[in-house]
């Protein structure tokens, strides 16, 4: 098969495109035959080397199939099954193995291709929304990027947690894909300071949470926008790693919380998986959720796609397709 390998950490040159023998699965996991790869942050850290990994390796977690071989004590799936995961091993193939409990069956309304767009995303924006801050009506919501691939997901469903949401985005291209999404204001931070923006339009009163994916550029001002006892949710780092600050700012800022979570920790349960996973796919296929693919990629051109990414002009979900 062919397979995108990592053997020396750095820039976008260092995927290799190559061919490889194909992975058979063990006790507990399924080869799944891949159809299309949820391109994701993680994987240009995990290349760069900023999250370590044994060289060589295959990037990537977030795909669609369908099941080619299951391994000894799988019962539930079999060859043939329509599934996604945001969880794999190996994405960036033309197969891939995953544990079968981090696999979640694809209803026949959700395509291949939606399928590998929103299991990663989509259950981020879920956890980001209904449990790490569970936004209820009366809440207000900073959410950056509101463009990105998450944010578009993210700001649907805070609105339809009846949050108030207000994006920043880069471009007025990007200002409208905010508002398409539902935000009920949007700042240019290229153009306006959002800390003071966001200050004018709560009154001065600040938000419940901000939700943060940018990092370093974004999160001093961003603990700034918050309400006294307000939460800063710090899930990504495009811009880079925020720097260390000493605990005693949350105090003299107003007894603020701040967490950096991730998705492992809010899947730890095959039912919380489930419910994540069935949430979304009951929104798509209701027309609740729209997700938007931005661009897919031929395998073979990952290079192109992770500079796509870095160049951070994405305007949605990134594919790559074997």
């Amino acid at each position: 098969m062919h397979a995108v390998r990592v053997h020396e950490t750095g820039d976008a040159s260092k995927l290799t495109y190559e061919e490889i023998a194909v992975p058979e699965p063990r006790p507990g996991e399924v080869r799944v035959k891949v159809a299309a790869i949820g391109l994701n942050f993680v994987e240009i850290y995990n290349r760069k080397g900023l999250y370590p990994n044994q060289l060589p390796f295959i990037p990537g977690g977030e795909l669609a199939g369908t099941v080619d071989a299951v391994g000894a004590d799988v019962a539930d799936l079999q060859p043939g099954d329509r599934v996604a995961t945001a969880n794999g091993a190996g994405a960036y193939a033309d197969y891939a193995i995953a544990a079968a409990a981090k696999l979640v069956k694809l209803p026949e309304d959700v395509s291949l291709e939606l399928g590998a767009a929103v299991m990663l995303q989509g259950m981020t924006a879920h956890y980001l929304a209904l449990s790490t801050y569970p936004l209820k009506p009366g809440d207000t919501a900073l959410v950056h990027a509101g463009a990105g691939g998450v944010g578009q997901l993210l700001v649907q469903i805070a609105r339809k947690r009846g949050a108030r949401v207000i994006a920043t985005v880069s471009t007025d291209e990007k200002a409208g894909l905010a508002r398409e999404a539902g935000a009920d204001e949007v700042i240019l931070y290229s153009q306006d300071d959002f800390e003071v923006e966001v200050k004018r339009l709560t009154g001065g009163k600040g938000v419940e949470v901000v939700y943060d994916s940018v990092g370093k550029t974004t999160f001093a001002k961003g603990l700034n926008c918050l309400k006294p006892r307000g939460l800063m949710a710090l899930y990504g780092q495009s811009s880079g790693t925020v720097e260390p600050i000493n605990l005693q700012l949350l105090n003299q800022k107003g007894s603020l919380f701040v967490t950096r979570p991730t998705l492992g920790h809010y899947v730890l349960t095959r039912d919380e998986l489930l419910w994540r996973a069935g949430d979304l796919f009951k929104w798509i296929a209701a027309g609740e959720l729209k997700v938007r693919i931005d661009r897919a990629f031929a395998l073979a051109d990952v290079a192109a796609a992770h500079t796509y990414m870095e160049d951070r002009g994405t305007k949605g979900k990134v594919l790559l397709i074997p």
